[in-house]
């Protein structure tokens, strides 16, 4: 398909840097943005709609139309004490793109579409995918094996053939993507867009700490670990910060997702349990956004041209 829009001539690489909990604020989202990447922040990384405000202001006064459009990720859960206020905001201020996370509501769609705005969803399975079609969503996320935070189990080949069965409309694939190479083979296998978090944790503009992101040079995809014993949904964690923190796995009760619970100080999922994707293994240095997107360049046309020779 053509890409919406609101990407025209505004893009230097087909990426969408995923929105992280707790990782991504609006010095990240920017950087992405005038680097020709769409940025994306959480909502919930702000303790308040008061402070969401305050980060869409901050991120709409730095970007200009010649700038790559940014996202805000809504958590769309019944334990989500904002969604509201939040949703009112993000139509006040015409979010340009809107990432639904853990419900497809045809309400927060619609708010979104009221203005022109676009709205894509996370989606691990193909009965998902449907629910969220049915709700009017313009696209869907494919959270394959191996993505950081909240993942599926499909592999992206069998996952994204099925969902370009069911729609025309934009697919963007996540799930250990981390270099050039892999965002080359993610348009390859059919998606629109390359979803990419882990890489971006440890770029010096995000909210990660230091020995945060000091971990992430130092392990591979042998040492995360899939789990819902963190936050109550299946998610990829570093498995040290796991240990780190006390928990053991084995003897963990799963918990209710809780959203409101996660919003609090206390909460250790995200905080002081460190998730990232099973492309962890490729992060080899602390470096800024810009530089980060230059490297994808460079990977992507220096895979583009290595297919080249077989055509």
């Amino acid at each position: 398909m053509s890409l919406p829009e609101i990407f025209k001539d505004r893009l230097s690489l087909p990426v969408i840097a995923a929105p992280m909990f707790l990782v991504s604020g609006p010095e990240l989202v920017i950087n992405c943005c005038k680097s020709g990447v769409v940025g994306s922040f959480p909502a919930l990384n702000q303790r308040s709609s008061d402070g969401y405000e305050q980060w869409l202001q901050e991120v709409q006064a730095a970007l200009t139309e010649e700038d790559a459009p940014f996202a805000v990720n809504l958590i769309v859960h019944k334990t989500n004490p904002r969604l509201a206020a939040d949703i009112a905001l993000t139509v006040k201020y015409k979010v340009p793109i809107v990432i639904t996370s853990l419900g497809a509501a045809k309400d927060v769609v619609d708010a979104v579409h009221s203005y022109g705005g676009l709205v894509f969803h996370d989606v691990t399975n193909v009965r998902f995918a449907k629910k969220a079609l049915e709700a009017g969503v313009d696209g869907l996320i494919a959270v394959c094996a191996g993505a950081g935070g909240h993942a599926g189990t499909y592999n992206p080949f069998a996952f994204i053939s099925e969902l370009k069965q069911l729609t025309d409309k934009t697919i963007i694939a996540s799930g250990c993507i981390s270099n050039g190479d892999s965002i080359l083979a993610a348009r390859a296998c059919g998606a629109d867009f390359a979803y990419v978090g882990t890489r971006f944790i440890a770029a010096k503009e995000s909210l990660a700490s230091q020995p945060y992101k000091d971990m992430l040079l130092e392990k591979t995809a042998a040492d995360i670990v899939y789990t819902p014993k963190i936050s109550g949904v299946h998610a990829n964690f570093l498995k040290p910060s796991v240990d780190a923190a006390g928990i053991d796995l084995d003897n963990t009760p799963t918990p209710a997702m809780d959203a409101e619970h996660e919003l609090s100080g206390e909460a250790k999922a995200w905080k002081d349990v460190w998730s990232a994707g099973q492309g962890v293994g490729a992060i080899a240095s602390y470096e800024t956004v810009a530089e980060i997107v230059d490297k994808f360049k460079n990977e992507y046309t220096q895979a583009f041209q290595r297919l080249s020779e077989f055509k």
